[in-house]
């Protein structure tokens, strides 16, 4: 397949205009956006509290190549590699830099230039390499170290700890001296450097870093071990359509720059700071929400890795697990017991939202963050991660939480929540969210389940409370209001009430889930944020219209700004920019959506349903209960086949297909493609096989 054809490469002869839709480099530590002489690392924040920032942190790899005679321009982003490589040709030379963000080695981030003589000469051949790169910031106060191996040495702390009393972040930062120009000899055809950055916490980790970035230069590994990182990934899942050139593109750059926000699949390091909404590029001071972590992690990018990678899933239980004591700090200062995710996370779980009012009222975070370990419970069956990674003590400390949270109206005999801001934050200060409510109902709801799985006494109040939590609905219209009082027909900001279906799964009628949908569609701002429609589509997918789902998944395409497919939150431009809030709900639009599935507590059910102009949808690498399974969809067959088992250490059950409407029975067996009619079913282990479930 040539480099044009390919849908994995993003190619272009002109750069964007604006700078900020230039492609993102990272690995889940460290994250650039090509050229910029800042760079961002994770879990490295300066200011304190609604103050608390990305740090910036100055990049030795912001250099442009330029030639002195004219010449013909291509960029290209590679997500097969995760490279970027700028080419140029002249009448003498052509060049080609390359830079990416090693996928295995997070600490290490790479530069390569290779010239090439176009023409038989015995003069020497010159190009200039202009860096933008300053060794200051206004976050860290740098200072010069020794340099170390032929290499440079600056390293500095933040100016200001999260919290009070908290630690300030050193970084130090270690890379090869890059020269101002770069020169082919005379009797020189053709020839290649090699530049690399360290950036680590300590002194130890960057030393160590660099010596196996030298290592890997000497050896010829250095991109290699790169690339062959990118490809184990991507053998792990595969989203591709046929039919929708422009469909199969954005799915491969969601894929990819939702991948890049994440640690490797072999990190054992438990250091992963979270996702932000713009990913590791981004989030300094005053930009992209400050590099936070909000439910966008959980609600919107989550589950699209979650199908997938058990391991990435686990990676963001972890990063909720390590914030737990600040979430008790939140939950006190509010007054209550348990545990208050903040709704603006950094390191330590401490609230760090510039205005308190989100941190106050906008409480469905805790449903949020529980739902995503309920998926991932359903999922693997990995217990270990509730019992020895203290799981059980997030979903415990969230049910207390909302104990303590809500007030008993005698009126009604309902338990309320009273004052919060739903996910539609045009409106604040209301009584019983629906979205908060039903999300608080089913994390109680969970909660027992969980207490009863790992056999610890649950208190009798979490049945009692979600038992008889309100759950606002209109009889007379037959819909969900957003919230008490809300008058229907009032504008909204995003989607609400229609994330009841999915991700909550609140049963409701058809006719119900139609007028949810009907009631809010046409009253949704139009410029709100990118992850929206994909929620209404999924909705229209359930009540089978296809093409009407179709319609609204298109609006997102014009979120996706330029050749390299990169996001920006609002549809002309504005907004956080890379936004993987939108790339995930995107995301989810198709693999859940098209797909059918859903996480239940016994089974991964489906019902797909193709709109008119997608022929095929393949999805690569799903993994349920410790099996991977190639999907491929068409409008009237589905085909499975379960991958042979790469290791015999993994954990893992025998599983069959279940369809509902004949409730035939299909065992998988691994490397045999299984093919039935399309119509809803379920796979789920085989019946004789034994469960984690003790009811």
């Amino acid at each position: 397949m040539s480099r044009d054809s390919d849908p994995y490469i993003f190619t272009t002869d002109t750069l964007p205009s604006d700078h900020r839709f230039l492609p993102p480099l990272a690995n889940g530590l460290l994250g650039w956006r090509v050229y910029n002489s800042i760079m961002h690392m994770g879990g490295v924040y300066n200011g304190e509290g609604g103050r608390c920032h990305r740090a910036d942190v100055p990049c030795p790899l912001a250099v442009k190549v330029e030639t002195e005679e004219p010449a013909q321009h291509t960029y290209g982003l590679d997500t097969h590699t995760g490279v970027f490589t700028h080419t140029a040709s002249s009448a003498s030379v052509t060049f080609s830099q390359s830079l990416y963000s090693h996928r295995y080695y997070p600490n290490l981030m790479v530069m390569e230039v290779m010239l090439v003589r176009q023409v038989t000469s015995e003069e020497p051949i010159t190009v200039k390499l202009v860096s933008s790169f300053k060794p200051q910031s206004k976050d860290i106060v740098f200072e010069s170290g020794p340099d170390y191996k032929g290499g440079s040495h600056i390293k500095g702390k933040t100016n200001s700890a999260e919290f009070p009393g908290g630690s300030c972040p050193m970084v130090h930062l270690i890379w090869t001296p890059i020269p101002s120009t770069l020169t082919l000899t005379p009797e020189q055809s053709q020839s290649r450097w090699g530049f690399i950055l360290i950036a680590a916490n300590s002194l130890d980790t960057a030393e160590s870093a660099f010596d196996e970035g030298l290592n890997l230069m000497t050896s010829g590994d250095l991109r290699p071990s790169h690339e062959k990182a990118w490809k184990e990934l991507w053998l792990q899942s595969k989203v591709e359509t046929t039919g929708s050139e422009s469909l199969c593109k954005a799915l491969i750059g969601c894929m990819f720059y939702l991948l890049s926000a994440f640690p490797s699949i072999h990190d054992t390091s438990s250091s992963f700071g979270g996702v932000s909404p713009g990913g590791l590029s981004n989030g300094g001071d005053g930009q992209d929400y400050w590099g936070h972590v909000f439910w966008d992690q959980d609600i919107w990018m989550y589950p699209g890795i979650a199908l997938f990678y058990p391991r990435l899933a686990r990676s963001v239980l972890e990063y909720r697990v390590g914030t737990i004591d600040g979430a008790k700090d939140n939950a006190q200062k509010q007054g209550y017991k348990g545990i208050k995710f903040p709704w603006e996370s950094a390191v330590s779980g401490r609230e760090v939202c510039p205005e308190d009012i989100y941190g106050q009222q906008e409480i469905h975070i805790n449903g949020d963050v529980t739902l995503a370990f309920q998926h991932y419970l359903y999922l693997t069956e990995d217990l270990a991660m509730f019992t020895e990674g203290r799981g059980s003590e997030v979903i415990y400390g969230v049910a207390d939480y909302w104990v303590s949270r809500v007030s008993w109206n005698p009126e009604d005999q309902k338990y309320h929540l009273l004052g919060v801001m739903p996910p539609d934050e045009y409106y604040y200060n209301v009584n019983n969210s629906v979205y908060t409510n039903t999300v608080a109902k089913f994390s109680l709801q969970f909660a027992v389940e969980l207490a009863a799985l790992l056999q610890h006494p649950a208190p009798k109040e979490w049945q009692e409370v979600a038992e008889h939590l309100k759950i606002p609905f209109d009889q007379e219209s037959q819909y969900h209001p957003e919230y008490d009082g809300y008058i229907k027909g009032h504008p909204v900001k995003q989607a609400d009430t229609v994330m009841l279906g999915y991700p909550l799964g609140l049963p409701m009628t058809p006719e119900v889930r139609r007028n949810d949908l009907e009631a809010y569609e046409p009253i949704t701002d139009p410029q709100g944020p990118a992850m929206t429609w994909g929620m209404f589509a999924i909705g229209w997918l359930e009540l089978g219209e296809a093409e009407r789902a179709h319609t609204l998944l298109q609006k997102c395409f014009k979120n996706i700004q330029g050749p390299f497919q990169v996001w920006s939150e609002s549809s002309d431009g504005s907004g956080a920019v890379n936004f993987l809030t939108g790339m995930g709900g995107f995301l989810q639009a198709v693999l859940f959506g098209y797909t059918g599935f859903r996480v239940q507590k016994d089974c991964l059910a489906f019902s797909p349903l193709l709109p008119n102009d997608i022929s095929e949808l393949c999805i690569r690498g799903v993994n349920y209960l410790g099996n991977q399974m190639d999907w491929l969809l068409r409008r009237d067959e589905i085909c499975i086949i379960l991958r042979e088992q790469a290791s015999s250490t993994s954990k893992s059950y025998d599983l069959q297909v279940v369809l509902k409407a004949s409730g035939t029975k299909i065992p998988l067996t691994a490397g045999k493609p299984v093919t039935f009619p399309r119509e809803p079913g379920c796979v789920c282990k085989l019946a004789s096989m034994s469960s984690c479930w003790p009811f």
